[in-house]
């Protein structure tokens, strides 16, 4: 008797069938367990699929880590990985004398090392989610999770990219400012600062990406210098090689190519309190302000170690005493150089000019920094099915990720960030 309601004549000898608990052999009928624990449950076809799809769908987000010099991360070989660079030579300007061999040289090699972190996230589902649903709620949960695991990885190389020391702010009036604080939403990227940027990589000798530099930048970034660079502006659909383009490339200008992407760095301050942005002087004794607003606990905590503007002044706020209307009192870390007078607006100092959001954007000489590699282990997809571990009435599910990574700056003077401000920094904007 057919016990499984389909016609195993259809099958070849040896053919299996995966059921929800196992599979069937269809030569004898038997069944035999097909999932193993430690693959969380799926069968090997259906893991390298879903870690294909989990690797694939976090590939388009790592914009950072793609101009880096790549390391793998072999096993069992401790948490810290080393990049090697080599110090340059003087140049050998002195004539070399006939018949005698020189000196000769030695190549220096730095070694440059980043400790490897992990970081990982997950997402429980219960039976009852899984019957109800009309959805492939393995793979739709593997998408949601690989964006997250692309974007993860991609702000960790980020973030160790914009510790460079070479930083420069764009101009507000043709005057050149010298702060995050002073930008505002007049303080845009122009041609004329690409020219400057890629001049100050030139004038290091940083090394180009096929005879190009890169910068990468904010699409609220790149609207204005699009607008104002207008003709000069060299759109990827006027490339001579289109297939050779970069993830997330845009066009080109200067000598450098642009790569945008919605998370290059946004400096954003949040809101001073629960009620509004900003608050307003009611008075001001040395460096303690007493303000006009009403604080209450939680956002007297809040303002602590944070900056405020004030007089175009940033200072750091050490403490702050709830209180009614009048009465609530920030303290500084210094006595501010001009004493704030009553009705001063007190604004988050975070970032730019009165609180607006700055915007930086990254230009690139070859091998300016290094990155681990997301395959081999980089990123992990992980299934875990009903039933596994403390789960004795198979009532969750999950689907994850975890993976390593690590990066570091290898030459400061081949990386420059530029910051600036934008048509949209007056939006309210989320720091990222």
């Amino acid at each position: 008797m057919n016990r499984f309601n389909f016609d195993i004549q259809n099958f070849a000898e040896g053919d299996i069938v995966h059921t929800t608990e196992g599979y069937i052999n269809c030569n004898d009928s038997t069944k035999s367990e097909s999932y193993s624990e430690a693959e969380g449950g799926m069968s090997a076809e259906m893991k390298t699929f879903y870690d294909k799809v989990l690797i694939e769908l976090a590939t388009p987000a790592l914009v950072h880590d793609q101009f880096g010099q790549k390391r793998p991360i072999p096993p069992s070989s401790g948490k810290t990985i080393e990049f090697r660079k080599f110090s340059t030579l003087k140049k050998a300007l002195k004539a070399i004398e006939e018949g005698v061999t020189p000196n000769g040289n030695k190549l220096s090699v730095i070694p440059v090392t980043a400790t490897v972190d992990q970081y990982g996230d997950y997402i429980e589902m219960t039976d009852m989610f899984e019957l109800s649903s009309i959805d492939n709620v393995i793979l739709e949960a593997t998408r949601v999770l690989a964006d997250q695991a692309g974007r993860t990885m991609d702000t960790v190389v980020r973030n160790v990219i914009l510790g460079g020391s070479a930083v420069s702010y764009a101009s507000k009036g043709g005057q050149e400012l010298t702060s995050r604080a002073e930008l505002d939403s007049t303080s845009l990227l122009t041609v004329k600062d690409v020219f400057k940027a890629a001049a100050q990589l030139r004038a290091q000798n940083a090394p180009t990406f096929d005879g190009s530099y890169v910068a990468i930048i904010h699409p609220y970034v790149a609207y204005d210098l699009m607008q104002e660079a207008g003709d000069q502006w060299v759109d990827i659909a006027k490339y001579a090689n289109p297939a050779s383009l970069l993830t997330g490339e845009i066009g080109t200008l200067g000598g450098v190519r642009f790569v945008q992407t919605s998370e290059a760095k946004i400096y954003a301050a949040e809101d001073l309190s629960k009620a509004q942005r900003n608050l307003t002087v009611s008075s001001c004794d040395s460096n303690i302000i007493t303000i006009k607003e009403a604080l209450d606990a939680e956002e007297a905590a809040k303002l602590e170690g944070r900056y405020i503007i004030v007089n175009k002044e940033k200072l750091k706020v050490t403490s702050a005493a709830e209180g009614e209307a009048g009465s609530a009192a920030i303290t500084l870390e210094e006595e501010p150089s001009k004493s704030p007078a009553e009705s001063d607006i007190i604004y988050p100092g975070e970032a730019g000019s009165e609180g607006v959001s700055v915007f930086a954007t990254i230009f690139l000489g070859r091998d300016a920094y290094g990155t681990t590699e997301i395959e081999g282990g980089g990123i992990q997809h992980i299934v875990k099915q009903k039933g596994f571990g403390n789960d004795p009435l198979n009532q969750r599910s999950s689907v994850g990720w975890k993976g390593v990574k690590a990066a570091v700056r290898l030459a400061e003077p081949y990386m420059l960030r530029y910051e600036s401000g934008s048509t949209f920094s007056t939006a309210s904007l989320e720091g990222n």
